[in-house]
């Protein structure tokens, strides 16, 4: 019986998305939030947001984290590029990250997730838009990089 290959711990991950300012903030927060002080946690976007969107940080608040003082940067503005997985959240970024990653020892994975500000409606519809992209996003993340548990006996 062949031995089953764990895949190698991830010690850093980029969460990348169109405009870094809703999807790969709202992710990069999430894993900050649950593994933080284990996995180096960095976003970017394909081209470069003006801030962070105001429904994001009001959904992320509602789990209790805060991403008010997140800057939207772009994938130009990395200063070291040596990540272990990138994460790309819109098929542009997908492109992006795949042509990065060509010449380095580097695991790409994409989740398309929506982007919520294709929602039409009155702030309780945009906001809901928001919260299914946040619970989706907290769903794969804990699926990808589940809690570790103590030892068990």
């Amino acid at each position: 019986m062949a031995p089953v290959l764990q895949p190698l711990p991830v010690t850093s991950v980029l969460f990348a998305c169109t405009y870094n300012m809703i999807r790969s903030p709202m992710a990069a927060a999430i894993m900050r939030h649950f593994h933080g002080t284990r996995v180096y946690v960095d976003s970017v976007g394909v081209r470069e947001g003006d801030e962070v969107d105001p429904f994001a940080v009001a959904v992320m608040e509602e789990m209790g984290i805060d991403l008010s003082r997140h800057r939207c940067r772009s994938f130009e503005d990395l200063e070291d590029t040596n990540f272990d997985l990138i994460v790309s959240l819109s098929p542009e970024a997908q492109h992006r990250a795949i042509e990065m990653t060509r010449t380095m020892a580097c695991e790409v994975e994409f989740w398309n997730t929506f982007d919520p500000t294709l929602v039409d409606g009155n702030r309780e519809a945009m906001l809901d838009a928001y919260r299914k992209v946040r619970d989706g996003l907290l769903n794969r993340v804990k699926e990808r990089f589940p809690l570790s548990r103590g030892p068990t006996v």
